[in-house]
């Protein structure tokens, strides 16, 4: 009986002492990299011993039978996210599973800017070494179809912003981002102007909107001038005038344009060219953004009809002819003083 329970007692000692160091192998024990810092990727669809398998191919000495434990006693094996991340040494099991099973995958971020034409919206793409490049050789119709849009034509349908993404994520993936978030942007500003008693813009569409939204965006940096510009566009529309406007006629004339705007140019009649065309161009000519968008939607309550730049980033907004050509005049031809 004494040998009995002098051997049970030394296997419940060996179990004490196998489960003590099992769990400081868990808790406390730092895992090998093969480099101070390291990309570790888990593909969608990896589980269970394949995440296991992921890890020491890509430099992390996890021993197989504890992380398969560790799995069973957390109960984390469905729990495990798929991403890139940044992982550095030391780190233990159980620190390693907790980042796994959070999702705390390493962030990238592109940026697309205000003004941006959807051509350089695909080329930021395309330089941006931590994306997949799953558009890359897609016409710009086969990309809208990618992302969901129901529109013929990508201008303009993306919002201007700073998307952060995981590493690998795909150029797909952060478009429909952005084309959702224009979509709001764009319906809820609507909305918004729609609801209040004083007569609307003359836009049939939140898509006219979205059109005057561009040309503003690009006609001026300065958002203290962004309702003035819109008010002249809107007074023109109302009056059946055409609306003159330089960067359509540009974005007409696509990649013929070098640069210098000749009086050629302006006589050259595309879509775009609102030199010979009255109303609003086909579709916008940029990425507007939401300060543009709400200057399309609620312009400020002047006369005027004529701008012109006075060479400090600002306009200067005439009434009449005889007072935009006094201002031209003097901003133009004669430089700023």
């Amino acid at each position: 009986m004494k040998r009995f329970l002098a051997t049970a007692l030394l296997g419940l000692a060996v179990l004490a002492a196998a489960a003590g160091w099992t769990w400081w192998q868990y808790e406390r024990a730092p895992l090998t990299f093969s480099a101070p810092e390291l990309q570790v990727e888990i593909e969608r669809g990896t589980a269970g011993q394949a995440v296991g398998a992921a890890l020491r191919r890509q430099g992390i000495e996890v021993p197989g039978w504890l992380f398969s434990l560790a799995l069973r006693l957390r109960g984390d094996a469905p729990k495990i996210r798929a991403g890139n991340y940044e992982l550095a040494s030391p780190l233990t099991l159980r620190q390693l599973l907790d980042r796994l099973t959070r999702g705390d995958v390493s962030l990238r971020d592109v940026t697309f800017i205000e003004g941006w034409t959807f051509r350089q919206m695909r080329a930021a793409l395309a330089r941006n070494p931590d994306l997949k490049h799953d558009t890359e050789g897609l016409s710009d119709l086969e990309v809208l179809a990618l992302v969901g849009a129901t529109e013929p034509h990508p201008e303009g349908l993306f919002a201007p912003d700073t998307y952060a993404f995981a590493r690998g994520s795909s150029e797909a993936e952060v478009l429909r981002r952005a084309y959702r978030l224009q979509r709001q942007v764009l319906q809820a500003a609507w909305d918004a102007r729609m609801a209040r008693p004083e007569p609307p813009p003359p836009y049939r569409s939140p898509y006219e909107a979205l059109i005057m939204a561009s040309i503003v965006e690009k006609e001026t940096g300065r958002e203290s001038d962004r309702p003035k510009v819109a008010a002249v566009f809107v007074n023109r529309l109302r009056r059946g005038m055409m609306l003159q406007s330089d960067p359509t006629t540009i974005y007409g004339l696509g990649e013929a344009f070098d640069g210098n705007l000749r009086r050629r140019d302006l006589l050259a009649d595309t879509p775009y060219n609102t030199y010979t065309r009255t109303g609003l161009t086909p579709t916008p000519i940029a990425m507007p953004g939401r300060a543009s968008i709400a200057a399309a939607l609620d312009p400020a309550s002047i006369p005027a009809l004529y701008f012109v730049a006075r060479g400090d980033g600002s306009s200067e907004f005439s009434n009449d002819l005889a007072a935009h050509n006094r201002a031209v005049a003097r901003y133009q031809k004669r430089g700023t003083p």
